[in-house]
């Protein structure tokens, strides 16, 4: 029994060993890849600074690309889950909306949302793939929210997907500018921007 009770303790020690590994690497990877941008990182590098083997970096990502691909997965989750929150703030349908949509330009102020998820993923992991990681974050709940205001009538009756499409491409290139910007107002003038955006797809109805 106390022999089989030491495996066991030994097996989870190297399981959180391995998971603190992962998360060290992770850690320093975000860092740099924010900071420095993709192509001039290199993953021995993050190794040692990290406080590991460059082998357990392979081992755990196999690669840079791979590295990367886990921390873009990452930040677009804490981006999705931050999007979702300002809009559960709010129990008003359409207020869900406008909040969603504030907080992901606002998100562009963060180094490794603009850096790593608006400006490295799409040329380092391919269109595609980056849509594809996007989709699961934070542009389901924009489709989701659109589809809603249209079941409810707040929105004309249309096809969801090309209009949540044009949205989620104006939103990342905001993004993106307002990360760029040096103007005080720059936030509260996307902001306003965005508002005259959303209102123009109300159905009159709704938006008396």
């Amino acid at each position: 029994m106390r022999k089989g009770k030491g495996g066991t303790d030994m097996a989870t020690s190297r399981a959180e060993q391995r998971a603190a590994t992962r998360r060290a690497l992770l850690a320093e990877g975000r860092r740099r890849f924010a900071a420095d941008g993709y192509h001039d990182v290199v993953l021995a590098e993050v190794a040692a600074a990290a406080g590991v083997t460059k082998g357990a970096a392979y081992h755990h990502f196999a690669s840079k690309a791979g590295l990367f691909r886990a921390v873009v997965a990452e930040v677009q989750t804490e981006l999705g889950e931050r999007v979702a929150a300002a809009a559960d703030a709010h129990a008003d349908p359409w207020e869900q909306l406008r909040a969603g949509c504030r907080a992901f330009l606002a998100a562009g102020a963060d180094p490794a949302v603009r850096r790593i998820v608006l400006v490295d993923a799409p040329t380092v992991l391919g269109w595609d793939e980056w849509r594809a990681m996007d989709d699961d974050a934070s542009a389901r709940h924009l489709a989701q929210a659109l589809e809603s205001l249209v079941a409810a009538g707040v929105i004309a009756d249309q096809p969801v997907a090309p209009l949540a499409r044009l949205l989620s491409g104006a939103m990342n290139e905001t993004a993106i500018w307002l990360a760029r910007s040096t103007a005080p107002s720059a936030l509260t003038d996307a902001e306003q921007a965005l508002d005259r955006l959303l209102s123009g797809l109300r159905t009159q109805e709704s938006a008396e």
